[in-house]
């Protein structure tokens, strides 16, 4: 039987403790990280997290044990890359996730480097003058020219594409142009909660279009509890309007005289008086009595006046109608 040594069985039972004594375990590559960036993002994590940097073996082996107490926690080592490390908090993965992956920071391209995205040389002025520069700008592809005493790059141009591989030359040119094209940070792999691993792809949200459809979800809940009489904290006061709102509708139509009808129902019957009195008096002008030809003619009279006003109206107080009118409608496509 080959002999462990005793620091291995060590390590296994810290990286074990450590497993069972957090909720929330993650395996992340902490490769091409400088040591002085590292030191900085364990200082962040102090309070939030612990890094816990270790063999491949080693985690695989805590991992394993773990699994009797934490089911499904071994899957985590299918997801070990580069420089392994586990990382140990209480905070929900996808909060871990977005700290880490706001903590990352701009770094030059190494040769070797394979970037995840298409690297570009932006169109414009280098700031540097006539000089062997130039040979080299153009020998990796790069369109430069001399105009006016500086070399000028004459457009944007891609000289890697993502997921090929930095060569050396490239990479040089990249850092005399001051060309930051690399992240450098803790690339959080997967994790794992209450039985379930979370692989970065599912950890990446988009807060704008999760606010977006948050909002949406929200406004047509809102919609479908009023339109189907759902009583809700948010609901109910749009139900009880509508409801107001057809009852009032229901009683002037239906001629149930309330004490909100009265008056409408006054008036339309006024009107309907009026119009049917106009139409008596142009057939024959005996068949209505002086009281109410005094009432047309003021009617009459009163109507241009009342068009003239209209037509008056300051341009602000139009506007304000229109959208009064506007809201209404909306109202109305809201309410049914």
């Amino acid at each position: 039987m080959a002999h462990v040594a005793e620091w291995k069985k060590e390590e296994v039972k810290d990286l074990k403790e450590l497993i069972n004594g957090y909720e929330v375990v993650g395996i992340a590559n902490l490769s091409d990280i400088p040591a002085r960036q590292l030191q900085k993002m364990r200082q962040n994590l102090r309070d939030k997290a612990t890094i816990r940097m270790s063999k491949k073996t080693l985690i695989s082996l805590a991992l394993d044990d773990s699994n009797n107490k934490k089911d499904n926690i071994n899957i985590l080592s299918n997801h070990m890359d580069g420089q392994p490390a586990l990382i140990f908090t209480d905070m929900n993965p996808f909060k871990l996730f977005k700290i880490l992956e706001d903590s990352k920071t701009a770094a030059p391209a190494k040769a070797g480097a394979v970037p995840s995205e298409d690297i570009v040389v932006p169109k414009g002025d280098t700031g540097f003058p006539p000089g062997p520069i130039l040979g080299e700008l153009q020998q990796i592809g790069i369109p430069a020219k001399i105009d006016k005493g500086k070399i000028v790059v004459q457009k944007d141009q891609v000289v890697v594409k993502a997921g090929e591989e930095v060569s050396a030359k490239v990479a040089g040119i990249l850092t005399r142009l001051d060309i930051q094209p690399m992240e450098v940070g803790i690339d959080l792999k997967a994790a794992y909660e209450n039985e379930t691993v979370y692989t970065a792809d599912l950890l990446t949200i988009d807060e704008e279009q999760t606010l977006s459809d948050i909002q949406r979800a929200f406004a047509q809940a809102f919609n479908l509890s009023v339109n189907a009489v759902i009583f809700t904290k948010e609901s109910m006061p749009a139900i009880i309007q509508n409801a107001a709102t057809k009852s009032l509708n229901l009683a002037f139509n239906a001629s149930v005289l309330t004490s909100k009808t009265t008056e409408m129902l006054l008036s339309k019957a006024y009107s309907q008086m009026l119009a049917v009195a106009a139409e008596a008096s142009g057939k024959d002008s005996d068949a209505v009595d002086e009281e109410l030809l005094e009432k047309l003619a003021s009617t009459a009279t009163s109507a241009p006046e009342a068009e003239e006003k209209k037509e008056e109206k300051p341009d602000e107080e139009e506007e304000e109608e229109e959208q009064e009118e506007d809201a209404a409608a909306g109202l109305g496509a809201l309410f049914g």
